[in-house]
């Protein structure tokens, strides 16, 4: 069944855009642990990138953000507005026009996209930004400075994004995925038994906002009311780095089965967010994979624990 989990990923789809925390390299992690039967919809309350709903590939899906330019982007690929030639070609356009006049055309096309809100000026932030951050302003407006980098977009790049594009399109084909922009709360309201809710909220203690601010109410919030949902959950969280352990786990989410795997993030403002991490995948007790039917490769670079509460 389409969407069917656990499964064993050959090639992971990745994404057109770029964000700070992006799964790409958790994937087969997220997929190889979790079981789900695929009948109902994956949810997912805070899409970001999208790369492990893309992955998973359901046959249903409610795919939400509260940043509407992601969205925007992504329903505009789904209903066939936004196609890869168009996307090809646009990218041709302003690399030129990057490459000729520099930084200046940057700058350009990010006050231009503030005003307009255009999905081709998104992607096109997205991969000609700073470290390939995605953050934006008190007013709502994208402020990332310039990756410095004015021949970007070479053709293999291009090519390279468009073949994304594509790729994306034409798994969309067939699905009956509905796209919103809102506050998690709203796209949790009306959950099915037969669901999965995956949530990849902003990472509590990590300042990765990209769009709105998170904070430990919201987190608990968040928490709770997962928790009280009738279907399969899982959380992707951060767990523990070189300098600090995360403690929001132990204290919201006792009783749930934790897998945790560690790499490293390569995009990110500062170094403290460049160093390896150990990252954890929640899951809600009967929906993990037993570990004996884990492959080994993905065992030499994963633990599982059990939270408990604190005293």
């Amino acid at each position: 069944m389409t969407g069917c989990l656990p499964r064993s990923v050959k090639k992971v789809i990745v994404p057109p855009i770029k964000c700070q925390g992006i799964k790409t390299k958790l994937v087969p992690f997220v997929m190889q642990n979790i079981r789900w039967g695929g009948r109902g919809r994956w949810i997912e309350p805070f899409l970001g990138s999208g790369v492990v709903a893309f992955n998973v590939g359901a046959k249903y899906a409610r795919l939400n953000d509260i940043n509407p330019y992601i969205i925007e982007l992504y329903r505009g690929i789904y209903l066939g507005q936004i196609i890869p030639k168009q996307v090809g070609a646009y990218l041709e356009a302003e690399g030129a026009k990057l490459l000729k006049l520099g930084e200046s055309h940057y700058y350009h096309v990010r006050e231009r996209f503030n005003r307009t809100g255009d999905p081709l000026d998104f992607l096109f932030l997205s991969r000609a930004c700073f470290n390939g951050l995605m953050r934006f302003n008190a007013n709502g407006e994208f402020n990332v400075p310039f990756c410095r980098k004015p021949d970007r977009f070479r053709k293999p790049y291009i090519t390279k994004i468009v073949n994304q594009v594509r790729a994306l399109a034409n798994l969309m084909q067939g699905k009956e995925w509905r796209f919103t922009v809102g506050d998690w709360r709203a796209c949790l309201q009306d959950v099915e038994p037969e669901d999965f809710v995956y949530l990849d909220p902003p990472y509590i203690g990590r300042h990765t906002d990209y769009y709105q601010s998170w904070d430990d109410a919201e987190a608990e919030d968040l928490a709770k009311v997962a928790q009280s949902l009738p279907c399969g959950v899982a959380l992707s969280m951060w767990k523990q780095n070189a300098f600090r352990s995360n403690l929001h786990l132990e204290r919201n989410w006792s009783g749930y089965v934790v897998r945790t795997f560690k790499h490293f993030y390569h995009i990110g403002s500062t170094e403290d967010l460049r160093h390896p991490m150990e990252e954890a995948l929640v899951i809600k007790p009967g929906y993990e994979v037993e570990e004996a039917e884990l492959p080994r490769s993905l065992l030499d670079n994963q633990m599982s624990l059990l939270l408990v509460a604190d005293d």
